[in-house]
């Protein structure tokens, strides 16, 4: 974002400079993986932006991983079995997640359906009107002539 007398602003990450490690492609891959997972403590940031002391913690767990030689499906896998699938920004599709990823889809058909129930409805409504049965014009013709 350029503001006003030429300065520039870019993303605040809450990583500190005695986090970073010398490591150029490691450090990348940690800001990735960072950058996908959630603070634990408040829940909508990612641990990269998060100042708690939990994300703190979590961005130098990540660092250790990989500096063990960890893949990052490794690193993930780890956290997750530690902390739990919340951990991650977004939920990996398994059968416990079906739901998560399954109810937009489900809900979008469902109103799809409902839409066309309703208009089918509709255009059934408008259509001619329902004959009469013989008593019934019979009644109609008497009201009608005790009118006239």
């Amino acid at each position: 974002m350029l503001l006003p007398g030429g300065l520039t602003v870019g993303p605040a990450f809450a990583v500190n400079p005695d986090e970073v490690l010398s490591d150029p492609v490691l450090e990348a891959r940690a800001r990735e993986l960072s950058a996908g997972l959630r603070c634990l403590v408040c829940q909508n940031q990612s641990i990269d932006d998060s100042d708690a002391d939990l994300a703190k913690d979590l961005r130098v767990l990540v660092r250790e991983r990989l500096v063990a030689g960890d893949t990052n499906e490794e690193v993930l896998d780890y956290l997750v079995s530690r902390y739990g699938a919340f951990v991650l920004l977004k939920p990996r599709f398994d059968w416990a997640t079906l739901a998560l990823w399954g109810a937009p889809i489900i809900l979008l058909l469902g109103g799809i359906g409902f839409a066309l129930r309703a208009l089918r409805n509709r255009r059934s409504e408008s259509g001619t009107p329902p004959k009469l049965s013989a008593e019934e014009e019979a009644a109609i013709a008497d009201v009608v002539e005790a009118r006239r």
